[in-house]
């Protein structure tokens, strides 16, 4: 994956060191505009991450449900 979508260092520590380091990225990016110019603080986004829940996937056979 990490082929796929490079990233800045920030971003690389903020995936391999866990929630603290993805905090600190957030909080650094909270006056970074985005595309359209604004930037999260002026839009009213927190600087924090909600962590999404992990599931499992099994996938049958092809032609089994």
């Amino acid at each position: 994956m990490l082929a796929a979508v490079p990233l800045s260092d920030d971003e690389r520590d903020a995936v391999d060191e866990g929630q603290s380091a993805l905090d600190d990225l957030l909080e650094r990016l909270i006056d970074v505009p985005t595309p359209t110019g604004v930037t999260p603080r002026e839009i009213g986004v927190p600087a924090t991450s909600t962590l999404l829940p992990i599931v499992s996937v099994n996938r049958g056979r092809a032609g089994r449900p």
